[in-house]
């Protein structure tokens, strides 16, 4: 058996908004039996005013790899609605509220109890198959997409329950912070980098490299030892985003799996790198396991809306390595789910950082159960097809002149609160910053998202957070960066060695 002592790079993909059920609920995986849905007995969601909605699923249509559209409530309100179908908050929660609050956004119920087929996911599925998938990963609150990116970070979300743009950027301490010193870290992007939004990070500009510069770390053997890959979030006039945010083509980040698999399985680093796949929050998606009551991670502060004492929704999660053979992954009756705050724990466990972030992660399982077996080198695929979905100029055309989602809204408005200072006379990342806190403090540099009726275009608004970022970039980061020291297959600690957390 392994141990994370054998592990020296740990990879992280975080995608967008879907439930379990909405990608594995069909699956049924070769290491056995996992909580999803049964094609045979359906599971029903009440309906106000009308029958139940049934889950279902929809073979060979291109058209269902869209759905839900319109993209579903996520708001902190929305989920609780979700959760309870605006009662009392019972225990456990009823997850009889998704047909409702789909509703109430306009939408058609009967698409929100859709779940994707096995066939519609191949790379996914394929690796869910070949390694372990845990059918217990809860996002750590049933909050927006911020506060549960902000938790596979920070153990927090710094008691903020939504996309908060207003209190943009937040001061809490990361896992990164904390490896500054003992490994090596990078955050690679495709656009905008959400996790841009830690101030602690802006003095580490270097670190954060385009998606493209992932690719050719691992092809060189020099990936750092932990590695956040961020999606890409807006259209352009070419390309669609892959990070499976309803309504965007799920197809598209399949094919993003695919990439990032195939970059690690193919790297001279593979025979010590553990890959975790997973999603950032359910995203409004259906799914029937309630969330349990979770540790919060530090006490309240007067006024917060949410004490964060309950996980999100289940969602997605593969974790892989040569150290892995098929498993269903779920923590032991009686202890804590894993959830986001995992990631941060098996980095902490396996890189030696010592202390929690919060006591979130302090309780949280790591991922060393994962490490099933004796390291086979040709573990797995020795590379993954990558399909990306065959769409016209119509279809891209219909995307790119749609208004922003909450998400995209969110980070084209911080964008542009970081405008102003990207033309500023600030010798550093920090004083820039500081620029932006002043201005949006004395209310001169914008505001919140837009009312839907009022917002840009994705292509519009995407191409201006891009500019921006990239423009920092070129002032404080860059491209560059330090490169870290490829190591001998014998040697973590040793002469030339990069990790002295162990």
């Amino acid at each position: 058996m392994a141990s994370l002592s054998d592990i020296r790079q740990i990879v992280v993909l975080m995608l967008e908004n879907r439930s379990f059920d909405n990608l594995f609920g069909y699956m049924q995986p070769q290491a056995g039996p996992i909580d999803g849905l049964n094609p045979a007995s359906p599971r029903t969601n009440p309906r106000t005013g009308g029958a139940p909605v049934a889950t279902w699923s929809k073979d060979a249509d291109p058209s269902a790899k869209t759905i839900p559209d319109p993209d579903p409530g996520e708001l902190f309100t929305d989920i609780s609605a979700q959760l309870f179908n605006g009662g009392l908050s019972t225990e456990p929660p009823s997850m009889e509220g998704f047909a409702n609050n789909y509703a109430s956004h306009g939408g058609n119920p009967l698409n929100i109890m859709h779940g994707f087929l096995p066939d519609d996911l191949p790379a996914l599925t394929t690796l869910a198959n070949e390694f372990a998938l845990c059918d217990r990963w809860f996002a750590s609150a049933p909050c927006q997409t911020w506060p549960n990116r902000f938790f596979v970070h920070c153990a927090t979300a710094g008691g903020f329950e939504n996309n908060e743009v207003e209190h943009a950027p937040f001061p809490m301490n990361t896992i990164f912070n904390e490896l500054d010193g003992l490994v090596p870290w990078k955050i690679y992007f495709h656009d905008f980098p959400q996790s841009a939004l830690l101030s602690r990070l802006w003095g580490r500009l270097d670190n954060f490299q385009l998606f493209d510069r992932f690719v050719a770390d691992a092809k060189s053997g020099t990936l750092p030892g932990y590695s956040f890959i961020e999606p890409m979030y807006y259209p352009t006039l070419t390309e669609l985003p892959n990070d499976m945010h309803p309504p965007h083509n799920v197809g598209f980040g399949d094919a993003l799996v695919a990439q990032v698999y195939n970059a690690v399985r193919s790297s001279p680093q593979w025979s010590s790198t553990m890959l975790i796949i997973t999603f950032d929050e359910h995203g409004g998606c259906y799914d029937h396991v309630p969330p349990p009551a979770a540790v919060p991670p530090s006490i309240p502060a007067p006024g917060q809306v949410f004490a964060f004492d309950r996980y999100g929704v289940r969602v997605p999660a593969v974790v892989i390595s040569p150290f892995t053979s098929p498993m269903i992954l779920r923590a032991p009756a009686g202890q804590a789910p894993f959830d986001h705050t995992s990631v941060i724990k098996t980095v902490r466990n396996c890189f030696g950082v010592g202390n929690s972030l919060t006591a979130r992660d302090a309780i949280a399982p790591d991922l060393s159960p994962v490490l099933n077996a004796a390291l086979d080198p040709n573990r797995g695929p020795a590379s993954l097809t990558v399909t990306t979905p065959n769409v016209g100029f119509a279809d891209i055309k219909d995307l790119i002149a749609k208004p922003v989602n909450d998400m995209q809204c969110a980070l084209h408005a911080f964008a542009n609160r970081l405008k102003p200072a990207a033309t500023s006379t600030a010798s550093s990342p920090d004083e820039h910053l500081a620029d932006v806190i002043a201005q949006a403090s004395s209310g001169s540099s914008g505001a919140a998202c837009a009312p839907t009726d009022a917002r840009p275009n994705a292509q519009i608004a995407g191409s201006d957070a891009r500019a921006v970022f990239d423009s920092i970039l070129a002032r404080f980061g860059g491209e560059g960066g330090a490169t870290p020291t490829p190591l001998s297959p014998t040697d973590k600690n040793g002469p030339g060695g990069i990790y002295k957390g162990h």
